[in-house]
């Protein structure tokens, strides 16, 4: 049987728009939408990417966020009004009942009448220092590991605000997100977790970073994405 995880509180979509610097866009403001939404492989209708290439895509369809975390970040940042609603961090699916602790890389779940699995951890990028108006907002989101997980669609379908979201395949119990997190933005090189983190079934670009760092032996400099050229 199904085991339910969580449960949906908000579905939410965005539009690109001006973002902050000139010439720069965004999607991040996502607003709740009401009633049923359409998960098809480039996730929910109406939801835009202003850069695809980074964002979007069948890998990166759907963003969920853990409502649980904005305690966390109100004791961390204050009342700030941008963490006064869902959304703050440009999420899909707003969320309760589970953290990056009860999420498994390659979890298969039932939302509605759509199928997903869990395809990747967020790594954050510098527009969340902007969306925030904290420098070291994007730094701070990967070094707390609170950020958040895609999905990819393997079965389009539709999904309401208040859908539980059930657990129907767990293919690899040994790696929750928290472990993934955990080697991901690791700033130094674990060789054997890299080895076995290589094993599995992962999306491409993560492939190519695993790739890079054990043939390496260093981490990549992360200070672009984290704040940008």
């Amino acid at each position: 049987m199904p085991q339910t995880l969580g449960h949906i509180t908000h579905l939410l979509c965005g539009s690109v728009q001006p973002f902050h610097l000139p010439e720069t866009f965004s999607a991040i403001a996502k607003q709740p939408i009401h009633g049923p939404v359409h998960a098809g492989p480039l996730g929910l209708n109406g939801d835009q990417q202003a850069d695809q290439r980074v964002h979007g895509g069948v890998d990166k369809a759907i963003h969920q966020y853990p409502s649980e975390h904005y305690a966390y970040w109100r004791e961390q940042l204050g009342e700030l009004p941008v963490l006064q609603a869902p959304g703050a961090f440009g999420e899909n699916i707003a969320s309760t009942g589970m953290t990056e602790a009860d999420i498994c890389l390659g979890d298969q779940l039932q939302i509605g009448t759509a199928l997903l699995e869990v395809s990747q951890s967020r790594q954050p990028c510098w527009k969340l220092n902007l969306r925030f108006d904290t420098a070291d907002m994007s730094l701070r989101v990967q070094q707390t590991g609170k950020n958040g997980w895609y999905y990819r669609v393997l079965k389009a379908g539709d999904i309401h605000a208040g859908d539980a979201i059930c657990l129907t395949q767990r293919p690899l119990p040994d790696w929750p997100l928290t472990r993934v997190n955990t080697l991901i933005f690791a700033t130094t090189i674990n060789t054997a977790e890299l080895q076995a983190f290589s094993q599995l079934p992962l999306p491409p670009s993560w492939r190519r970073l695993v790739e890079r760092r054990l043939e390496s032996g260093q981490i990549e400099n992360m200070h672009k994405r984290l704040y940008g050229a």
